[in-house]
Order: C-alpha cells, then structure tokens, then sequence
C-alpha cells in the first residue's frame, strides 16, 4: 500500500468533526490516495488521527471520482510515522485491537455529532 498526503487546510486531527463547521469544504481536507491489494487506488479523506492505548490509528474516508462518499464506508488503519517523519499505515490483523480502534472511532463521532447539535466548539 502507498500513501501520499495532499496538503489541505486542516490538520488530519481537525476533521472527525468538521461537517463544514470548520469554513473549508472537503476539497480543501488532507487526502491520502491508498493502492488496494489489487492495483487499484483508492482516494480517501483523512478524518482523523486518533490514540488507543499506545498506538495511533487513522480514519479514511473512501472518496469517490467526485469526491463523495456514498455509501459512509470507513477504512480504519493503524498508524505510524517514519524515523523520517513518512506517515505509514498498517492493516490492524488483530479482531480485538480493531474492536478497540472501532469503539474509539466510534465514541469520537459520537462526541462530534453532540457538540455539533448543541452548537459547541470542538477540542
């Protein structure tokens, strides 16, 4: 699998909750394009990274050739960084490490849902 991360307006953290809210659209979002097992890429948005435990995971955002997500399929990865500072994605192989990873993601739309509908800002 390949990553290469497109420069946009936000920083990968920024966007779990963005839903417009943060003046940007998600042309403007960080994007990584991802090469499936089968040569075919993928584009997706970068959502977030986020922290269980030890370790770090990302959340991507299939995208579409519009840019869209259809169908709200979300690709969960472990994530690292290079001595070098180069992001790197592993496939999380372990079912109750991506149980954990899932719940997290999970917990952290959740918060972002409630603080969109009561109007808060986000931290």
């Amino acid at each position: 699998m390949s990553e290469d991360f497109n420069n946009g307006m936000c920083s990968p953290s920024d966007c779990a909750s963005c839903g417009g809210g943060c003046g940007s659209n998600m042309d403007e979002h960080r994007t990584i394009t991802l090469t499936m097992e089968d040569d075919t890429e993928v584009e997706c948005a970068i959502l977030t990274i986020y922290p269980v435990e030890e370790k770090e995971y990302i959340a991507l955002l299939p995208l579409d050739e519009n840019g869209q997500n259809q169908n709200g399929e979300v690709f969960l990865y472990a994530f690292s960084r290079t001595a070098e500072g180069d992001p790197m994605l592993a496939n999380i192989e372990d079912d109750q490490e991506y149980e954990k990873a899932a719940q997290e993601f999970d917990r952290i739309l959740m918060n972002a849902r409630r603080a969109e509908e009561l109007g808060e800002p986000l931290e």
